[in-house]
């Protein structure tokens, strides 16, 4: 079973990590596939911009005339002098025209900067600036966010302007194209990562489910030990008593027979008492425990049933040390099921003490204005910090080491917990292996109404 349960986790584990590789690759892909499609369309945009422009390179009609320059010794010359792109549009118009352009291609909120600069003739790069926005310069030389495009805008062939104006080029900056490109796929990225998030949860489920169940398993397996431990020494007890009664010496003598009828009738009680325990545990389990709650000193009920250990106590060489030290012990309690959780308290200090070692138990009390302390302490073998963290589950015993006279089904701490907490109170363990446990509860104190 364990061989198998190691080879599902490994295989989810792979497959888990085979879906969650290729989800990230696909998204990496996706993005880069974007961010190339936006460079495309930022050509196109460059394109459009730059095939509108291209009809007015070669035009003789002037920008608008004024009375200086109709008065000027160079009006004849300036006017016969066909005019650059530079001189026929303000950078806004330009600005303008590249922000519908982007707009065609579905790129409408991203940002641009853009140049508008004459073509040095013998270099063919980049001249006098005509036009230009405010941060080209700072952008066009970031070459890791933005992306630039580049138009040459050339005087048509066979025209007459031809060889008698300057060629310009027009250099658009895409600005931030790789976030542009994330952002326009954050819905997918979000729903894919929410996808990953739901296929780790569902892994974690599945796994911590099977561990649980596993656990379950152990669980369920040592309590049928037990129990069948627990049945089986009464069952062969009043077998032996049984077949003792058939012998004739023992049929004609009343006071062996009344003897043997005696262990009968005590196992087959102490048989009903553990069966009691599975049912009362069954009910616990489905909250089916009605708790008949009425005042309660709290002092009397551990001095009757420190009393009923008296005797256990005697015979160990141990003794219990009261010091019921509440000023107020007034409780709302069941006292029948506050009873029975102070003594499996006592029962456990009992259970698990040292060999060979006096048992010493020691019960306190304090009180505040608000609730009552008490503290349940033993010299016992104490628990190890795994133990501590499950001392309060259903069906678990602590190992115990060499001891095997220890018997119970592990119940008793499990009831002690739900009783407390149905009396909402609270209750927890401190623990040293070798030297002993405390018990602490704290319980709401009676209310006084006056």
């Amino acid at each position: 079973m364990k061989r198998i349960f190691t080879i599902i986790t490994i295989l989810i584990t792979l497959s888990l990590v085979g879906i969650i590789f290729f989800q990230v690759s696909w998204l990496k892909n996706m993005v880069l596939l974007r961010e190339e499609q936006i460079k495309e369309k930022i050509d196109e945009a460059v394109d459009i911009v730059g095939h509108e422009l291209e009809p007015y390179k070669g035009n003789y009609s002037p920008g608008p005339i004024s009375k200086e320059n109709i008065f000027s010794d160079n009006f004849s010359l300036e006017f016969l002098k066909p005019a650059t792109i530079g001189k026929r549009f303000t950078a806004a118009e330009l600005s303008e025209k590249i922000r519908i352009a982007f707009n065609r291609v579905d790129l409408h909120k991203m940002r641009f900067e853009f140049v508008l600069a004459n073509l040095d003739p013998r270099t063919n790069l980049m001249g006098k600036i005509e036009r230009q926005s405010d941060n080209f310069a700072s952008e066009y030389n970031d070459t890791i966010n933005n992306y630039s495009k580049g138009y040459f805008l050339m005087t048509p062939s066979g025209s007459a302007a031809e060889n008698l104006t300057t060629d310009e080029t027009l250099i658009v900056v895409g600005l931030d194209y790789q976030s542009f490109a994330f952002q326009s796929l954050r819905l997918r990225i979000l729903t894919a990562v929410l996808f990953i998030i739901i296929i780790i949860t569902a892994f974690y489920l599945t796994v911590r489910t099977m561990l649980r169940q596993k656990k379950l398993g152990d669980i369920k397996n040592d309590f049928i030990n037990n129990m069948t431990h627990e049945f089986k020494t009464p069952i062969a007890t009043i077998s032996l008593a049984v077949d003792a009664m058939k012998n004739e010496k023992v049929l004609q003598d009343r006071e062996k027979i009344g003897y043997f009828s005696g262990i009968i009738k005590e196992e087959n009680q102490r048989m009903n008492r553990q069966v009691e325990t599975i049912l009362k545990a069954s009910q616990l389990e489905k909250r089916e425990v009605d708790l008949n709650l009425k005042p309660v000193h709290v002092h009397e009920i551990i001095k009757d049933v420190a009393d009923n250990f008296g005797l256990q106590l005697e015979e160990k060489k141990g003794r219990a040390e009261l010091l019921l030290n509440a000023e107020n012990d007034l409780i709302n309690a069941d006292e029948v099921h506050f009873s029975n959780l102070i003594n499996n308290l006592i029962d456990n200090a009992i259970k698990y003490s040292k060999e060979n070692t006096p048992i010493y138990i020691k019960i306190t009390t304090l009180s505040n204005g608000k609730n009552l302390t008490i503290k349940v302490e033993d010299n016992g073998i104490g628990m190890n910090k795994e133990t501590l963290k499950r001392v309060f589950e259903r069906f678990y015993r602590a190992h115990t080491g060499n001891i095997h006279n220890v018997k119970g089904f592990g119940l008793g701490l499990s009831y002690v917990k739900t009783i407390i907490e149905g009396h909402h109170g609270q209750i927890k363990a401190d623990s040293t292996l070798g030297k002993g446990s405390t018990f602490t509860i704290e319980i709401p104190l009676k209310k006084n109404i006056s």
